[in-house]
């Protein structure tokens, strides 16, 4: 992904050493590091995705840079203020993972209530009404009773509120949570338009797809510590073996003896079926290196073996991110 947000835009969250830990039990001696020397940034402009699984402190650094959890030690500040102040406040918008509205409320009334409780005069919370309707798309629905709203629903009316007082920051715990695939990709086009117009956005989410294919970088958590930062290909790059998958015109046998040993301890083959030839194989060779790749296919062209599809096998942000926490896919689930 190519990211909207330049390596020189200046950094509007900043999380230096951040660390929180709860106490409970008997005069406090039960402790629990929920943060663990945390340090990242957001910077002016992009799409920050923050990752992780079930204890990871994901929620503690997001209501500390809220300013409802207060911090054990190490700084945070937004926009160059110490979390918590008013003035920072003011600048973000926040959608929580469950919003909760009185039942009596329509979209409509919500969003005045929204826009009162910002300060802000009367005109102004009728003329964002109307845009911020249109922008989530609850045009239609927008006098309804939020008693027969879908969780979908929920959350286009979520970001509205956050939307309300046009706040520099987003921050969206889980924002594409209960929507349909339309509705998530709407989400996401929408969260793209919102950065092309200037906004900053700080997205928490358990869908690692929906992360990769808008966040412009990722922030990696398990146990209280970062485990990685950087944009999806950093993230991606170079931290496995990968396969390198041929399909070829000759026998298991054949392919494998046309490796040189080296390579051929880590290849595996296979016999497979291609319309009107009679004989082909899969050759799956592991490389970690470029140079590997490059021995494995100079070796099947000099033994005069017909290639007729090759690719190398590239890792997800799902590959990256079970490896950065230490689990696997079998094991979380």
């Amino acid at each position: 992904m190519v990211s909207n947000a330049s390596t020189g835009s200046a950094s509007i969250v900043e999380v230096d050493d951040l660390r929180k830990t709860y106490r409970s039990g008997l005069f406090g001696t039960k402790r629990l590091e929920a943060l663990q020397g945390v340090s990242l940034d957001v910077r002016a402009g992009e799409i920050f995705g923050l990752l992780g699984p079930n204890g990871a402190g994901k929620t503690t650094l997001i209501k500390t840079l809220l300013g409802i959890v207060r911090k054990s030690s190490g700084t945070a500040t937004l926009f160059g203020q110490p979390v918590g102040t008013t003035r920072s406040r003011y600048r973000i918008g926040y959608l929580p993972e469950n919003l909760r509205v009185e039942k009596h409320h329509t979209a409509r009334t919500a969003l005045h209530l929204y826009g009162k409780l910002s300060r802000m005069p009367s005109r102004t919370i009728a003329e964002r009404t109307e845009q911020l309707i249109q922008k989530v798309g609850l045009a239609g629905r927008d006098c309804e009773s939020v008693r027969r709203f879908s969780k979908g629903m929920y959350q286009r009316l979520g970001l509205a509120q956050a939307l309300m007082h046009d706040p520099d920051l987003l921050v969206l715990d889980e924002p594409t949570d209960g929507l349909d695939p339309v509705g998530r990709l709407e989400m996401r086009n929408l969260l793209r338009q919102l950065r092309t117009e200037g906004k900053t956005i700080f997205l928490n989410s358990h869908i690692l797809q929906e992360v990769e294919a808008v966040c412009d970088r990722v922030a990696v958590m398990a146990k209280g510590t970062l485990r990685g930062i950087g944009s999806i290909k950093d993230l991606t790059a170079g931290r496995q073996e990968k396969p390198l998958q041929l399909l070829l015109l000759a026998t298991p046998e054949v392919a494998l003896a046309a490796l040189p040993a080296e390579l051929a301890t880590h290849a595996t083959a296979s016999d497979c079926t291609i319309a009107e030839e009679a004989t082909a194989c899969q050759l799956v060779v592991t490389c970690s290196e470029q140079d590997q790749v490059d021995h494995t296919v100079d070796a099947i062209r000099q033994a005069g073996i017909p290639i007729r599809k090759l690719q190398l096998a590239t890792q997800s942000l799902e590959d990256a991110f079970f490896e950065m926490i230490g689990d696997t896919p079998e094991a979380s689930h």
